[in-house]
């Protein structure tokens, strides 16, 4: 969580230095009182690379299976996910949930176990802050079923760049 911070504040930084370098005039119009304006300058502000997206999927849950106390989602290195997530049943009602984040970690609990009644999540992180070029964001997710503490590997769920 402090990591995130520290790379959001440090992303706002980099923008405000990129922009205040930018050139600053970037559009003037004359004024003499016989023409119309015309545009002297223009300029382009500088890309920085990161953009903030609100990642989202769906995890299907087994018919007959055991109650989820626990959703474990490992993340990716080069992405930043802030604890601004919920999850929602297929009916699309958000479900009580408690985050514990930290900076490669979330941990879902489910303070009302998740049943195999529910038969999918959906599961949305509102404010990642992901490069806009390169690879696949590979999220790797285990669960903890009632009355056990052993992660059970979930799969992996692939959301591409921009």
């Amino acid at each position: 969580m402090i990591q995130t911070k520290r790379m959001l504040i440090y992303v706002a930084v980099c923008n405000l230095a990129i922009t205040s370098l930018s050139y600053a005039d970037y559009a003037i119009a004359k004024t003499d009182n016989d023409k119309l304006g015309t545009i002297e300058d223009s300029s382009q502000y500088i890309h920085t690379g990161w953009q903030l997206v609100k990642q989202t999927f769906q995890l299907h849950i087994p018919k007959n299976g055991k109650a989820i106390s626990q959703l474990i989602i490992d993340v990716p290195p080069k992405v930043a996910v802030s604890n601004d997530v919920d999850v929602l049943d297929e009916q699309g009602q958000k479900i009580k949930i408690n985050i514990l984040a930290s900076s490669q970690r979330i941990i879902i609990n489910f303070p009302e176990p998740v049943t195999s009644s529910t038969n999918k999540l959906q599961i949305n992180f509102n404010k990642v802050l992901q490069p806009i070029t390169g690879s696949l964001s590979i999220y790797h997710l285990s669960a903890k079923v009632v009355g056990s503490s052993v992660e059970i590997p979930v799969g992996e769920v692939q959301i591409p760049s921009f």
